[in-house]
């Protein structure tokens, strides 16, 4: 009952003020100690396959540990001053760790931009939320990037971190954060990171593969409900959900394309080398700046889903 109730409570915050950049951030400080860790990790790997795997794996041990133990000490310290208190810091820290709102707000400049027909705005915003290459981004390249990173981080940004709070209370959460933060700063598949990131890497795509699936399923029935095609979003879910090089990614990406009923994916470039992608959905329509707000209106359809049966589901369980 506890988690249900701060798990609703995070998630109305978040939808009204945002990520709080007024405000010290847990997972700032999570990238803080990565950065400083994957130096560490480089220099003591020496370029070396052997050595790179065990000082990556040794970084997220770390990270892991430093990171939940923090939250778990801090909540400790709050309850202890008073349990008024621990509940009050609980419902921060959750909090912080949901981005539905940040997301909305970030791929709503793509569509500001698009939409007084600045392409290169739209590039320089689109590069703030994705990790691809956005210097050479034609408008519908531009379009299709900040689709796809809503709809992935449907997932990364409200579900995945609202399943390991429901199952394993703030400092699950806060673990899950810091598992998605070590992906997104070393777990990719070039030169620098190809054997330092593959444990972050590895990590992530485990760790993902539950709350992805959930995403999808949850994307589709706000389709329904919003009146989006629906039945079109589930035929792209159990077609494409897998043409992606990660396991997870497609999940969501796929239903939104459906959903839509656009095309998404496809050819990109990363650190300047081209990776050829298969594509997913299908093209009915043309992909158009409009198309980022229906995304984001699916987007919190979905979180509101999400977070309200997850929290009944806890509650129910907690009954019983």
């Amino acid at each position: 009952m506890h988690i249900a109730i701060v798990a609703v409570l995070a998630y109305l915050l978040d939808l009204v003020f945002g990520d709080p950049y007024w405000m010290w951030h847990p997972i700032c400080a999570i990238g803080n100690l990565v950065s400083y860790l994957r130096k560490w990790a480089k220099k003591a790997g020496k370029g070396e396959k052997g050595r790179e795997l065990f000082f990556g794996g040794a970084l997220v041990a770390i990270t892991l540990v430093v990171s939940t133990m923090t939250a778990v000490f801090v909540l400790l310290v709050a309850n202890a001053i008073h349990p008024a208190v621990g509940f009050v810091v609980e419902v921060i820290i959750a909090y912080q760790m949901f981005a539905a709102k940040c997301l909305k707000t970030e791929s709503m400049k793509v569509y500001d931009a698009l939409a007084k027909n600045d392409i290169e705005g739209g590039r320089t915003a689109v590069s703030m939320i994705v990790g691809r290459d956005t210097a050479s981004l034609t408008e519908e390249g531009i379009i299709k990037a900040a689709v796809e990173t809503v709809a992935e981080n449907s997932s990364d940004g409200v579900v995945a971190p609202l399943f390991y709070l429901i199952l394993f209370g703030v400092p699950g959460m806060v673990c899950y954060k810091a598992i998605n933060t070590m992906d997104s700063m070393v777990g990719y598949k070039n030169e620098t990171y190809l054997y330092l990131g593959r444990a972050a890497a590895k990590l992530d795509d485990m760790a993902n593969y539950i709350p992805a699936r959930l995403s999808g399923l949850y994307l589709i029935t706000a389709s329904f409900l919003l009146g989006y095609d629906g039945k079109n979003a589930w035929k792209m879910f159990v077609r494409d959900r897998y043409n992606h090089a990660s396991p997870n990614s497609a999940q969501t990406e796929s239903a939104m394309a459906g959903a839509l009923g656009v095309g998404l994916a496809g050819d990109a470039y990363y650190f300047g080398t081209l990776y050829k992608k298969k594509t997913i959905g299908d093209a009915k329509q043309p992909i158009q700046f409009g198309h980022i707000k229906d995304a984001n209106r699916i987007l919190y359809g979905m979180s509101f889903l999400a977070v309200f049966s997850m929290a009944a589901v806890r509650v129910l369980v907690w009954a019983w």
